[in-house]
Parts: structure tokens; sequence; C-alpha cells
């Protein structure tokens, strides 16, 4: 009789250990409710995967003056200013920059913005002043409503900001990813190198823009 009822309870034993094994044990591994932004789509437009390629590998924001090549110049492949990242992600669709606002410039030089006292361009900064980017997006007809929601702005737009308190002029480019209100988060180099943040509303918007389709959108 001892042994029988030894026997019966091991098989209950048993059996609550193989429930046990079977029973996945819940693990909560979503992010905090304002961690990750939501998921991009499976393809992202291709200025927005061309500004986001950037990440990790522009780490340094360097404003310094660079003697550059020409056309297709660039400075150093792990820095740059907000309007490298503009720079560099036209460049991967074919327009380059560099070249379009010299161009543009020694033909339309007193219709540029003169903020730096000089008497002719410079085919090694021009372009990157945000000034000059914006005075050339508006001479291509890209200027959009300035917008005041989220619904206003489109993966591959690019925006113009006066920023709170420096009152310094910052550029980047509308993401395809949305922060958890909804907002579009910005590729841009703001003072750390390329990054993907929640930026859109949180400084005086003063310029939008959308490229061509065949451009920011593939």
């Amino acid at each position: 009789m001892r042994r029988a009822r030894l026997s019966t309870l091991c098989l209950i034993l048993l059996a609550l250990t193989a429930c046990r094994d079977e029973t996945p044990v819940a693990v909560d591994t979503a992010p905090p409710a304002a961690a990750a932004p939501d998921a991009p789509p499976a393809i992202s437009p291709p200025l927005v995967a061309a500004a986001r390629a950037q990440i990790g590998v522009v780490r340094v924001y360097d404003p310094t003056y660079f003697s550059l090549s020409y056309p297709g110049g660039d400075v150093p492949s792990d820095r740059g200013v907000c309007t490298d990242v503009v720079i560099r992600a036209l460049r991967t669709q074919g327009l380059d920059l560099q070249q379009a606002i010299h161009d543009d410039m020694r033909i339309h030089f007193d219709g540029y913005p003169n903020l730096w006292g000089l008497v002719r361009p410079d085919r090694n900064i021009d372009h990157r002043r945000v000034p000059n980017q914006m005075h050339w997006f508006e001479r291509q007809g890209w200027q959009q409503a300035i917008g005041s929601s989220a619904d206003d702005f489109s993966p591959g737009d690019i925006v113009a900001w006066k920023l709170t308190g420096s009152g310094l002029l910052h550029i980047g480019i509308v993401s395809d990813r949305r922060s958890r209100d909804g907002t579009p988060l910005i590729l841009h180099n703001i003072n750390a190198g390329t990054q993907e943040d929640h930026l859109l509303f949180q400084h005086a918007i003063i310029g939008h823009y959308r490229p061509p389709a065949a451009l920011s959108r593939g």
C-alpha cells in the first residue's frame, strides 16, 4: 500500500513538473511607454533611408571650414553639421547640392543671403549654410506651407528651424518613423552626429520643403 502511494505521489509530481516546463514564463519585453518610436515601414523612402544610414557613421558635430574637392566634395565622413545630413542624403539620389548651389550662386549671387561678408561664391562652404539651402529650395519650387500638425509633413520633407534660445538656424529630414504621440521624427545633426529624434515641433519652424518624388520617395 505504501509503495502504491509513493508511486501515485511520484506521478503527480512528474505531472506538475511537465506543466511547469511546458508553460512559457511571461516576460515583459515591451519598451517603456515613452521609449522607442513605432517601427517604420519595411522599406523606407530613399531620402529617409539615406539620412538614416548616416547614424553611427557621422558621430561628430563639426562646423570647421574645409577645403573641398569639386564637384562631389565632402567633409570627413565621421563628422559634419546639420546641412551635411541633407547634402549627403540628396547626393545618394543624384543631386549634388555643392554643385547646384554654386552654379546658381555664380549667376544669382545677389539674391542669396549676404550674412558672411562674401563678395563671390565659395564652393567649399556655400552649400553647407542653412540660409543658402533654404533659398535654393525655394528657387526650385520645393517650398510648402509651414504646417502645424503631424499630417502636414511627409517622409523625406526637409524642415528648417530657428532654435529656441540660441536663435541659430537648423535643418533636417522628416523620418517615416513617429513618436508615441504621432509626431514624425527628424533625422539631423544638432550636436552629436546624425540622430533620429523627436524634434519637429520643439523649435520654431521657418522653412518646409518637399523635394520632387524622384528624389525623396523613389
